[in-house]
């Protein structure tokens, strides 16, 4: 492996704020080679699946598989984690998405960490273009807590009517429960599977949100901002990732 992966291993680098930033405020993130490579996020989709455009990305061929080019990784997180440090020094909200059943899970807890928005069950169409419908859908669903919690709709209605309201409730918060608190337009979007949320990528193409996503081998990366060439599949190289965002985020919010 170590043969041929070649330059892969044994590289380390330090990712820092632009020269021109103020002394003393300084941003250093460690995104390991041996790390990346250890997590997988090198091994890309068989070759009969690739996307063209990825070929920049690609190092070279094992078998029947693309092998991406971890140089060309940590250079995408070179240009991504300043700018989503940036974006989080001025209070802005960086929604997460990522409703890959697998990786759910460490999405929700990554967004939360750094009390971020979050979409991990299902993209809905409109989620950032149709604000009108979404809002009254969350506002409903702030409503119905608040009556649940307070006990009024207990004292209303009978318990099968509020064991139905509480179905609903639970179905709203599936849906909107990870972007209920933001207040206002994210100011950036990190997509985890480019294939699963491209209408995600879409509607944030088309308000101008910066896009910032894991591409695969088989993704297009032609509407994405900040590319991440990486393996999309592995939970080791994804969680790898967000901890990386995190730590950006967490930078900017210091």
């Amino acid at each position: 492996m170590k043969q041929f992966l070649g330059g892969f291993l044994g590289a380390r680098r330090t990712l820092k704020k632009p020269k021109n930033e103020e002394k003393g405020n300084h941003m250093a993130v460690n995104v390991d080679m041996k790390a990346l490579l250890e997590a997988g996020a090198h091994f890309g989709h068989k070759t009969s699946r690739w996307h063209p455009k990825m070929a920049p990305y690609i190092h070279s061929k094992r078998g029947e598989a693309h092998i991406i080019n971890l140089e060309k990784t940590i250079e995408g997180f070179e240009k991504a984690l300043p700018k989503l440090t940036d974006i989080a020094k001025g209070g802005k909200k960086i929604l997460f998405v990522g409703t890959k059943k697998q990786m759910k899970g460490i999405v929700k807890e990554a967004a939360e960490s750094v009390e971020m928005p979050y979409v991990v069950v299902r993209w809905v169409g409109g989620t950032l273009t149709n604000v009108t419908t979404v809002n009254r859908q969350i506002k409903k669903l702030k409503d119905l807590e608040r009556r649940m919690t307070s006990g009024e709709l207990e004292n209303r209605y009978s318990k099968l009517e509020v064991q139905r309201i509480q179905e609903e409730i639970d179905t709203l918060n599936e849906r909107y429960g990870g972007i209920k608190d933001m207040t206002e337009q994210p100011s950036a979007i990190i997509i985890i599977d480019a294939i699963e949320d491209k209408n995600a990528i879409k509607e944030a193409n088309g308000l101008n949100i910066p896009v910032f996503a894991l591409t695969d081998s088989n993704v297009d990366p032609t509407n994405i901002d900040y590319v991440i060439p990486m393996n999309d599949d592995s939970i080791k190289a994804t969680k790898l990732a967000l901890d990386l965002f995190v730590e950006a985020i967490k930078e900017g919010k210091k």
